[in-house]
C-alpha cells in the first residue's frame, strides 16, 4: 500500500500541502452544509488554476468569506463584493464572487426544501455523473463539469478521489455512509 501516484511524485512543502488535504479531507463526506459551501466554492475559485493555489489561499477565504457561512454570504451586498474583488488574499474573479453569493442563496432556498444543503445532494447520491452535472448546472452558478467532478468526488460522492491501493482508501470507504460505500 502506498499513497495516490500524484502525492508519491511531489515533494518538500507542495507535498506537506497536498497530502494534509489527501490524508484528512479529499474524499471523505462532509455533514456541515457550510463546510459543502466551502468546498463548493473552493472548487468554483479554482477553475483555471492549480489546487496547490487554492490550498494555499484557504485561510484567506476562510477569513474573507466569513468561514463560508452561507447566510451571511447570501446576505452580502455590493460593498462586500468590492471588498472581496479588493481582497489580494483570495481570487479576485468578479463572476467567481458573485457565484459565491448567488450559490449560498440558493443553498438558502435547498436548506428550506430539503433541510439541508447535505440532504439535497443525499436525494441526488444515485445521480450518474452527466446527471449530477445537468442539475448543478440547472441549480448553481459557474459550475461546470470538472467542478461538479471535483466537488462531488472530494466529499465521498462519486469514485475517484483514491486509487484503491491508497493507504487513505479505506479510511474514506469506511467513513461513507452506507449507501454510498462503492
Amino acid at each position: 500500500m502506498s499513497y495516490c501516484s500524484a502525492i508519491e511524485t511531489m515533494s518538500g512543502d507542495k507535498k506537506a500541502l497536498h497530502k494534509a488535504y489527501h490524508d484528512k479531507l479529499y474524499g471523505f463526506p462532509i455533514h456541515d452544509d457550510n463546510e459543502l459551501f466551502c468546498r463548493l466554492i473552493l472548487e468554483i475559485n479554482q477553475a483555471g488554476l492549480s489546487w496547490e493555489t487554492i490550498l494555499k489561499k484557504e485561510a484567506s477565504f476562510r477569513k474573507a468569506y466569513h468561514n463560508f457561512n452561507i447566510k451571511k454570504i447570501a446576505s452580502y451586498t455590493e460593498a462586500d463584493i468590492q471588498r472581496l474583488l479588493a481582497d489580494a488574499g483570495i481570487i479576485r474573479n468578479k463572476l467567481k464572487v458573485n457565484a459565491a453569493i448567488e450559490n449560498a442563496k440558493t443553498i438558502l432556498t435547498l436548506q428550506k426544501e430539503y433541510g439541508s444543503f447535505e440532504k439535497w445532494l443525499e436525494r441526488h447520491a444515485a445521480h450518474t455523473k452527466d446527471e449530477w452535472v445537468k442539475l448543478f448546472k440547472k441549480t448553481f452558478r459557474f459550475t461546470g463539469g470538472e467542478i461538479v467532478n471535483e466537488f462531488l468526488m472530494s466529499i465521498g460522492y462519486l469514485h475517484g478521489a483514491h486509487t484503491e491501493d491508497c493507504l487513505i482508501y479505506k479510511k474514506v470507504l469506511k467513513a461513507k455512509p452506507v449507501w454510498n460505500r462503492r
